[in-house]
């Protein structure tokens, strides 16, 4: 299977990522292990979990995820060295402290992940969210170290606007610190503005992998979903709601049409579309099931024309 650099990161991935927020929320630790069994033997290569993942599920408190991923791991000796392992510092963990990106919680965050993980490196590590309290120098300080130490191989950065990704570049260039290499923004055939425009211009300019989540609009571009009633079907049927409207219809309407003279899934046609867009390196996906990982396999070798692609962005932007 085709890979593409991630950037600078100094290494390169299959341009499909497996979304890690479904450990331990929507699937459990058995099916789990099936999944990325399957995830690998398809040739895929990347996996992103977060810290707080999935501390909003019912009894749990964050780190499910990250501990699936290291019992894989331990259940499987040789797998570590075939997959980048992605994960996540600074969502609210709900304990004095262990929140934010200040240097001493980023010290004792990574040593957290890597004991969850059963791991010593992350192969990219990623501010979850901005914060404010933090100076970027503090916390690119913390990553410089982390680097050195070989603890993580690359750095990277999610929920960042142009501003806040200037700033931060800015603030390595003058205190000659490691730069973010990779951005994991929200992106998807529905939801573009936040990326698209000076987000993505930055990222091209400054050989900035991209990495998307929400790829397929917490599962609206799959198609599944056309009323309200149909939102009893998933866990995530409450994030799926803002999408049923008239846009939203157009859009799904347009994946059908593209799918069927594909023989293919509206889901495929929304991964291979984001795969094809300029500044990105690769779409992030979960999936609960074998099934879904070989539709996966399906979106990659995609290739949808120019007329298709025009036709899905027509739908979303039509009066």
């Amino acid at each position: 299977m085709s890979t593409r650099q991630l950037g600078n990161t100094g290494f390169s991935i299959v341009p499909l990522v497996f979304g890690g927020n479904v450990f331990g929320w929507t699937i459990d630790e058995k099916t789990s292990f099936s999944v990325l069994d399957a995830f690998l033997d398809h040739g895929f290569d990347s996996i992103d979990t977060a810290d707080v993942y999935s501390a909003w599920a019912p009894g749990n408190k964050g780190g499910e995820s990250e501990t699936i991923i290291g019992r894989w791991l331990k259940a499987n000796p040789g797998k570590r060295e075939r997959i980048k392992l992605f994960t996540k510092v600074g969502a609210d963990l709900g304990a004095p402290g262990h929140k934010g990106l200040s240097k001493k919680w980023i010290e004792q965050a990574i040593e957290d992940s890597l004991r969850r993980l059963n791991t010593d490196y992350v192969d990219l590590y990623f501010s979850h969210w901005p914060d404010p309290e933090t100076p970027y120098e503090e916390t690119l300080d913390a990553y410089q170290a982390l680097l050195k130490a070989g603890k993580v191989r690359a750095i990277g950065a999610s929920n960042l606007d142009a501003q806040q990704l200037g700033d931060s570049l800015a603030a390595a260039k003058k205190h000659n610190l490691p730069a973010y290499q990779v951005l994991q923004p929200e992106y998807n055939l529905y939801d573009r503005g936040s990326f698209e425009g000076p987000l993505r211009d930055l990222c091209i300019e400054n050989n900035i992998g991209v990495v998307t989540y929400y790829s397929l609009a917490s599962g609206f571009l799959a198609g599944k979903y056309r009323t309200k009633a149909d939102l009893a079907q998933s866990k995530r049927g409450e994030g799926i709601e803002k999408y049923l409207n008239p846009r939203g219809e157009r859009i799904v309407d347009a994946l059908r049409s593209v799918a069927e003279e594909h023989g293919a899934k509206p889901a495929e046609v929304a991964l291979a579309w984001l795969i094809g867009q300029p500044g990105v390196t690769a779409p992030i996906a979960s999936a609960t099931s074998v099934a879904q990982v070989e539709s996966f396999a399906k979106a990659i070798a995609l290739a949808l024309s120019p007329a298709q692609r025009e036709a899905l962005e027509k739908a979303g932007t039509q009066a």
